[in-house]
């Protein structure tokens, strides 16, 4: 048989993009419950006379809840799939979302982001590991992208939406109103979502097409045989390095405007959607740029790496972001880092899938994950602190810029060539 005729040709068939739009959505709506905490941090804080260590609590308990969470779903969605996985994570975060608009004071308001936290882990664990099942390898990257990109839309939703909502009903409402979404995307979830082994929309070809990568073995891995693995830690290190960044962004970065530029409830909504469009650019493009490496013949590691340094490269002119006296400059320039983090990210994801069989993808996507709410959990105390005591976002910033230089160098040390794992 010659290579062409072993090498499957590109399908006709699309289900697995329409898995990937559900994937999208359900990132979008994640987003928009994890970040309207952020949007609405004036309104509560003047409601509340709230410090900014009193937010960095509220955060925490969000960051830790995250932690425990991201390391349970993994591990339940290399035993349940995908479906199952999504399903609860989904059903626990609305929940406790709707919960919010209940809360009186920092302890409940804690301890409903600490549910949401708990749901909200089960996002990417379950979404990555749907791409690992539907995806062949030269597409992961760019699939992770699209579906990540759902992030930026729900962060562009959110500052557009939630005044418009408090303004027309109350804060509280916001909350009940938005917890709809979750509940709409269950229902199509369980009706649409199977394995591609066990749907009935799947072509031959494309069944083909989605297995061309060499078969992984079946046997179960354990936690601590994941632990011993050195490109385990290239994954969970680079988390821990970028993930407190996004973070800041997503729950900080209303308020840095709201304050540094005075505006209010009504006008930093469109600067701040702008910042999360541009983030969608990167999204896309960074999934897209490594992708289109791997089939213009170069290897992973090269297409992972080359992509993951442009955009270090790309979030350096943060470290300026305070010094800007227009909000556009500022937007722009913020822009430019969170599109950088975004396509940043969605490489990094890929590197699990890249590396381990797919029976143990959910459980190293379920480490990083608590790796890397353990570094936000530090980053929101030490954030409160920052602000209560210098007022000042510098040093922040300084941070900003520096943690992805840093994530790449830990990544390329641990996994030199993104070889196989050895588990």
């Amino acid at each position: 048989m010659t290579e062409a005729m072993a090498k499957p040709q590109k399908p006709a068939g699309r289900r697995r993009w329409i898995v990937v739009a559900l994937l999208f959505a359900a990132t979008a709506i994640n987003y928009i419950d994890r970040q309207m905490i952020g949007v609405l941090k004036p309104t509560l804080q003047q409601e509340f006379a709230w410090s900014e260590s009193d937010f960095a609590n509220i955060v925490f308990w969000f960051q830790l809840a995250y932690a425990i969470g991201y390391l349970s779903f993994g591990k339940v969605v290399d035993t349940i799939g995908a479906r199952l996985g999504y399903t609860v994570a989904i059903v626990i975060w609305t929940i406790s979302h709707m919960a919010h608009g209940l809360a009186v004071g920092v302890t409940s308001f804690a301890a409903a982001r600490f549910g949401l936290g708990i749901g909200e882990a089960g996002n990417f664990p379950s979404g990555i590991r749907a791409v690992t099942d539907w995806f062949p390898q030269r597409e992961r990257a760019y699939a992770i992208g699209l579906f990540n990109a759902g992030a930026n839309i729900g962060a562009i939703i959110t500052p557009l939406l939630v005044p418009l909502l408090v303004l027309w009903f109350d804060w509280r409402a916001a909350f009940f109103l938005t917890g709809i979404f979750g509940i709409v995307w269950l229902i199509v979830w369980l009706r649409v979502y199977r394995h591609p082994a066990k749907d009935p929309a799947v072509s031959a070809e494309e069944l083909a097409w989605i297995r061309q990568d060499p078969a992984d073995p079946a046997e179960p891995i354990g936690w601590l045989r994941l632990l011993t693995v050195p490109e385990t830690w290239a994954y969970a290190l680079g988390k821990f390095l970028i993930d407190p960044i996004w973070w800041f962004f997503l729950f900080w970065l209303p308020g840095y405007l709201f304050q540094r530029y005075d505006l209010d409830l009504t006008s930093f909504g469109l600067p701040l959607a702008a910042i999360y469009l541009i983030s969608d650019l990167g999204s896309i493009g960074g999934g897209w740029m490594s992708s289109r490496m791997i089939r213009a013949g170069y290897s992973p590691n090269v297409a992972r790496k080359v992509t993951m340094l442009l955009c270090a490269l790309c979030v350096l002119p943060i470290w300026f972001a305070q010094d800007i006296d227009s909000v556009w400059g500022a937007v722009l320039v913020i822009g430019l880092a969170t599109a950088a983090h975004q396509a940043f990210s969605a490489n990094l994801y890929t590197l699990p899938s890249d590396v381990f069989p797919r029976a143990a993808v959910g459980s190293v996507v379920g480490i990083g994950g608590t790796v890397g709410a353990l570094g936000g959990m530090g980053m929101a105390i030490f954030t409160g602190y920052i602000l209560d005591t210098t007022h000042s976002y510098q040093l922040l910033f300084a941070l900003c810029a520096s943690a992805y230089l840093a994530a790449l160098l830990v990544v390329h040390l641990l996994s030199p060539r993104l070889a196989r794992a050895r588990v």
